[in-house]
């Protein structure tokens, strides 16, 4: 029998942006609508052309997405404008975008207070914009705000919202939750009602989470017969958030309910790579991981010692829902000597590390690893750090090279030009092969200088690292006060592409940045083969 399809929606790059403390740059934007539609989204909406310059930029090239459709998001023409004289449509329609989401009120109590307008001018204004959208050659859809409060109050206005934006030409009707008070009853009850007036292959629906419900409320509207849903990663958004994609779409494709009858753009292979799609965006916006997030986060699947971790370790299911591996997790037993043991023994298999089971140094490794993490370090998103300790314990790391000294200064000064300004020079002085050498780089940062100074001479290995650069550079302060912990978290990237983290911690912020910069490099000529 085949499946219905269910289209998902991201909104991450614009209702997302609205978390307090998130600012994407307009590289971020690109990057995360490229993995979004990596993993398969349908839709990808990039922001609000014309209401900022960021977003109006983003939206000047349309950006080369080989599966989701590029959407931009603005109003409907306001009240007492033409279709033709609104300078906000103007934008929304010279957007280079596949699809143009507007959204309208749909609750006549915010037709009234909010808009000061009419609901004859309301409807006018939907059905004009979806008109005018329709003849540029657009896909059309429209977000109906506040449509489920709307409708508890005025359900013939809300309704004739919906209809009127359908009745225009709208590919998609998304019925709003905006407030996030909506029981997931309600919502089915609800867009059920809606799909007696709208095909429900034409309903989406948009939930808020301000009572923790906003995925539940996403799965009611699909039982009832909606067939978008409105999304981000991580359940970014203004106040509690979004519905999360994160844990919506392991839902769809794991639980039989929705798979059985259901499917989506997001293949079995991609679905495993979900842990990471999640932890880049947080990395990117340099935020912890919340570690109890469903499916991906770091403890949805540990258990600690006892009768549960017992159960794990002869049948996963006992206390699994589904398997860790479906979206790119993996297990752990916590606190006990053998699940340490075990927790490293799994970590060294999936790093591709050969290993010897009853070597004694992977007791010792495990140690190190307790030891480090309680000191600070993450080693779940410093890949190559990990790899790197674990074949130093085990032996097979050879000595390349060692640094003897380093300095960096930061000094502020007048340029030729007059300009006031701050340059840094790093100097390292390194052994190799008991050759010493010595370099000298400027930099627009100590960090910088220093990585331009460790990569400038190797002797023998330099050829190795010629093409290594790096492409990211996080900072976390791990603790307040005057001797606050820093991590710092550098991604580098080869000749071919292929990128890894690595890490470093200390009080002082150079000196983890060195830790991690060093991890890269000797990453690097690991990785590469370079004769001891």
């Amino acid at each position: 029998m085949s499946r219905e399809r269910l289209y998902l929606f991201d909104t991450t790059l614009r209702d997302g942006a609205q978390t307090n403390g998130v600012d994407f740059t307009l590289a971020d934007k690109a990057v995360i609508a490229q993995m979004l539609d990596d993993l398969g989204i349908d839709y990808v909406e990039g922001g609000y052309p014309g209401a900022n310059p960021l977003d109006t930029e983003f939206f000047a090239e349309k950006p080369k997405l080989a599966h989701a459709r590029f959407t931009a998001f603005g109003m409907t023409r306001r009240a007492g404008r033409s279709a033709s004289n609104d300078p906000g449509l103007a934008a929304l329609l010279e957007a280079k975008a596949d699809a143009i989401c507007f959204v309208a009120k749909s609750s006549a109590y915010q037709v009234r207070v909010a808009l000061e307008t009419t609901n004859e001018e309301n409807l006018a204004s939907i059905r004009d914009s979806v008109s005018a959208a329709r003849k540029a050659g657009r896909e059309v859809m429209l977000d109906c705000e506040h449509f489920f409060d709307g409708y508890k109050e005025n359900p013939e206005f809300a309704l004739a919202c919906a209809k009127t934006a359908y009745d225009a030409g709208a590919r998609w009707v998304v019925l709003c939750d905006t407030n996030g008070g909506t029981m997931p009853h309600e919502v089915e009850t609800i867009v059920g009602e809606v799909t007696k007036h709208i095909p429900g292959d034409h309903i989406g629906i948009h939930a808020h989470n301000d009572t923790e419900q906003a995925v539940a409320n996403s799965l009611a509207a699909v039982r009832a017969g909606a067939r978008q849903i409105q999304g981000t990663l991580n359940g970014l958004g203004e106040r509690c958030g979004n519905a999360n994609l994160c844990s919506l779409i392991p839902t769809l494709k794991l639980k039989r309910e929705f798979s059985d009858r259901f499917e989506i753009g997001v293949s079995d292979a991609k679905l495993e790579g979900l842990v990471q799609v999640s932890r880049t965006l947080d990395d990117m916006l340099n935020r912890a991981p919340n570690r109890h997030a469903p499916y991906v986060g770091e403890s949805a699947f540990v258990t600690k010692t006892g009768i549960h971790a017992s159960a794990v370790l002869k049948d996963p299911q006992t206390y699994e829902h589904v398997r860790p591996e479906s979206v790119g997790n993996h297990r752990k037993v916590l606190v006990s000597d053998q699940a340490g043991r075990s927790n490293v023994i799994a970590a060294l298999e999936r790093a591709g590390i050969p290993f010897d089971r009853n070597d004694p140094k992977l007791a010792r490794l495990v140690e190190e690893l307790k030891e480090r993490e309680a000191a600070g370090f993450a080693y779940e998103s410093a890949n190559a750090s990990f790899e790197l300790l674990a074949r130093r314990t085990l032996g097979n790391v050879p000595d390349y090279f060692e640094v003897e000294q380093f300095d960096v200064n930061v000094e502020q000064r007048y340029n030729a030009n007059g300009q006031r300004v701050t340059v840094a020079l790093a100097v390292v002085k390194v052994n190799v092969a008991g050759e010493r050498l010595i370099s000298a780089a400027e930099g627009n940062g100590p960090v910088n200088a220093l990585d331009l100074a460790l990569r400038k001479d190797l002797g023998k290995y330099q050829k190795y690292i010629e093409a290594l650069k790096l492409i990211d550079y996080r900072v976390r302060i791990l603790n307040g006060g005057t001797e606050a912990v820093t991590r710092v978290l550098i991604e580098s990237e080869d000749e071919a592409g292929e990128s890894w983290t690595t890490v470093g911690v200390s009080p002082n912020i150079i000196d983890a940045s060195f830790q991690a910069l060093m991890d890269s490099v000797i990453y690097k000529l690991v990785k590469s083969g370079a004769p001891a």
